[in-house]
């Protein structure tokens, strides 16, 4: 293994050095998005949401998806992914 191969295993202050390894598809993005769009629609129906809190109601909704439905078990993904169907979804 090589001087630079080294380096990139080892940890600077206690961050790792390389960045996490996001798996999606481009199927995540077509139900992803459908499902945030249908669950705003849906608080915009039964709860009054008021047009002014759909960023944020896409934006949470994108996160608790995709931490919790399509990417269990990696976090740094999740909140990722989340970030993104929600600012897909506005």
């Amino acid at each position: 293994m090589n001087k630079m191969a080294k380096l990139s295993e080892k940890r600077i202050d206690g961050m790792w050095t390389e960045f996490p390894v996001i798996h999606t598809n481009i199927w995540d993005a077509f139900w992803a998005i459908p499902a945030i769009l249908l669950g705003v629609l849906l608080l915009r129906v039964v709860f009054k949401l008021p047009e002014s809190w759909f960023s944020t109601a896409t934006t949470i909704l994108g996160l608790i998806l995709s931490t919790f439905i399509s990417h269990p078990g990696n976090l740094p993904a999740g909140i990722f992914m989340g970030f993104f169907y929600g600012g897909a979804a506005k």
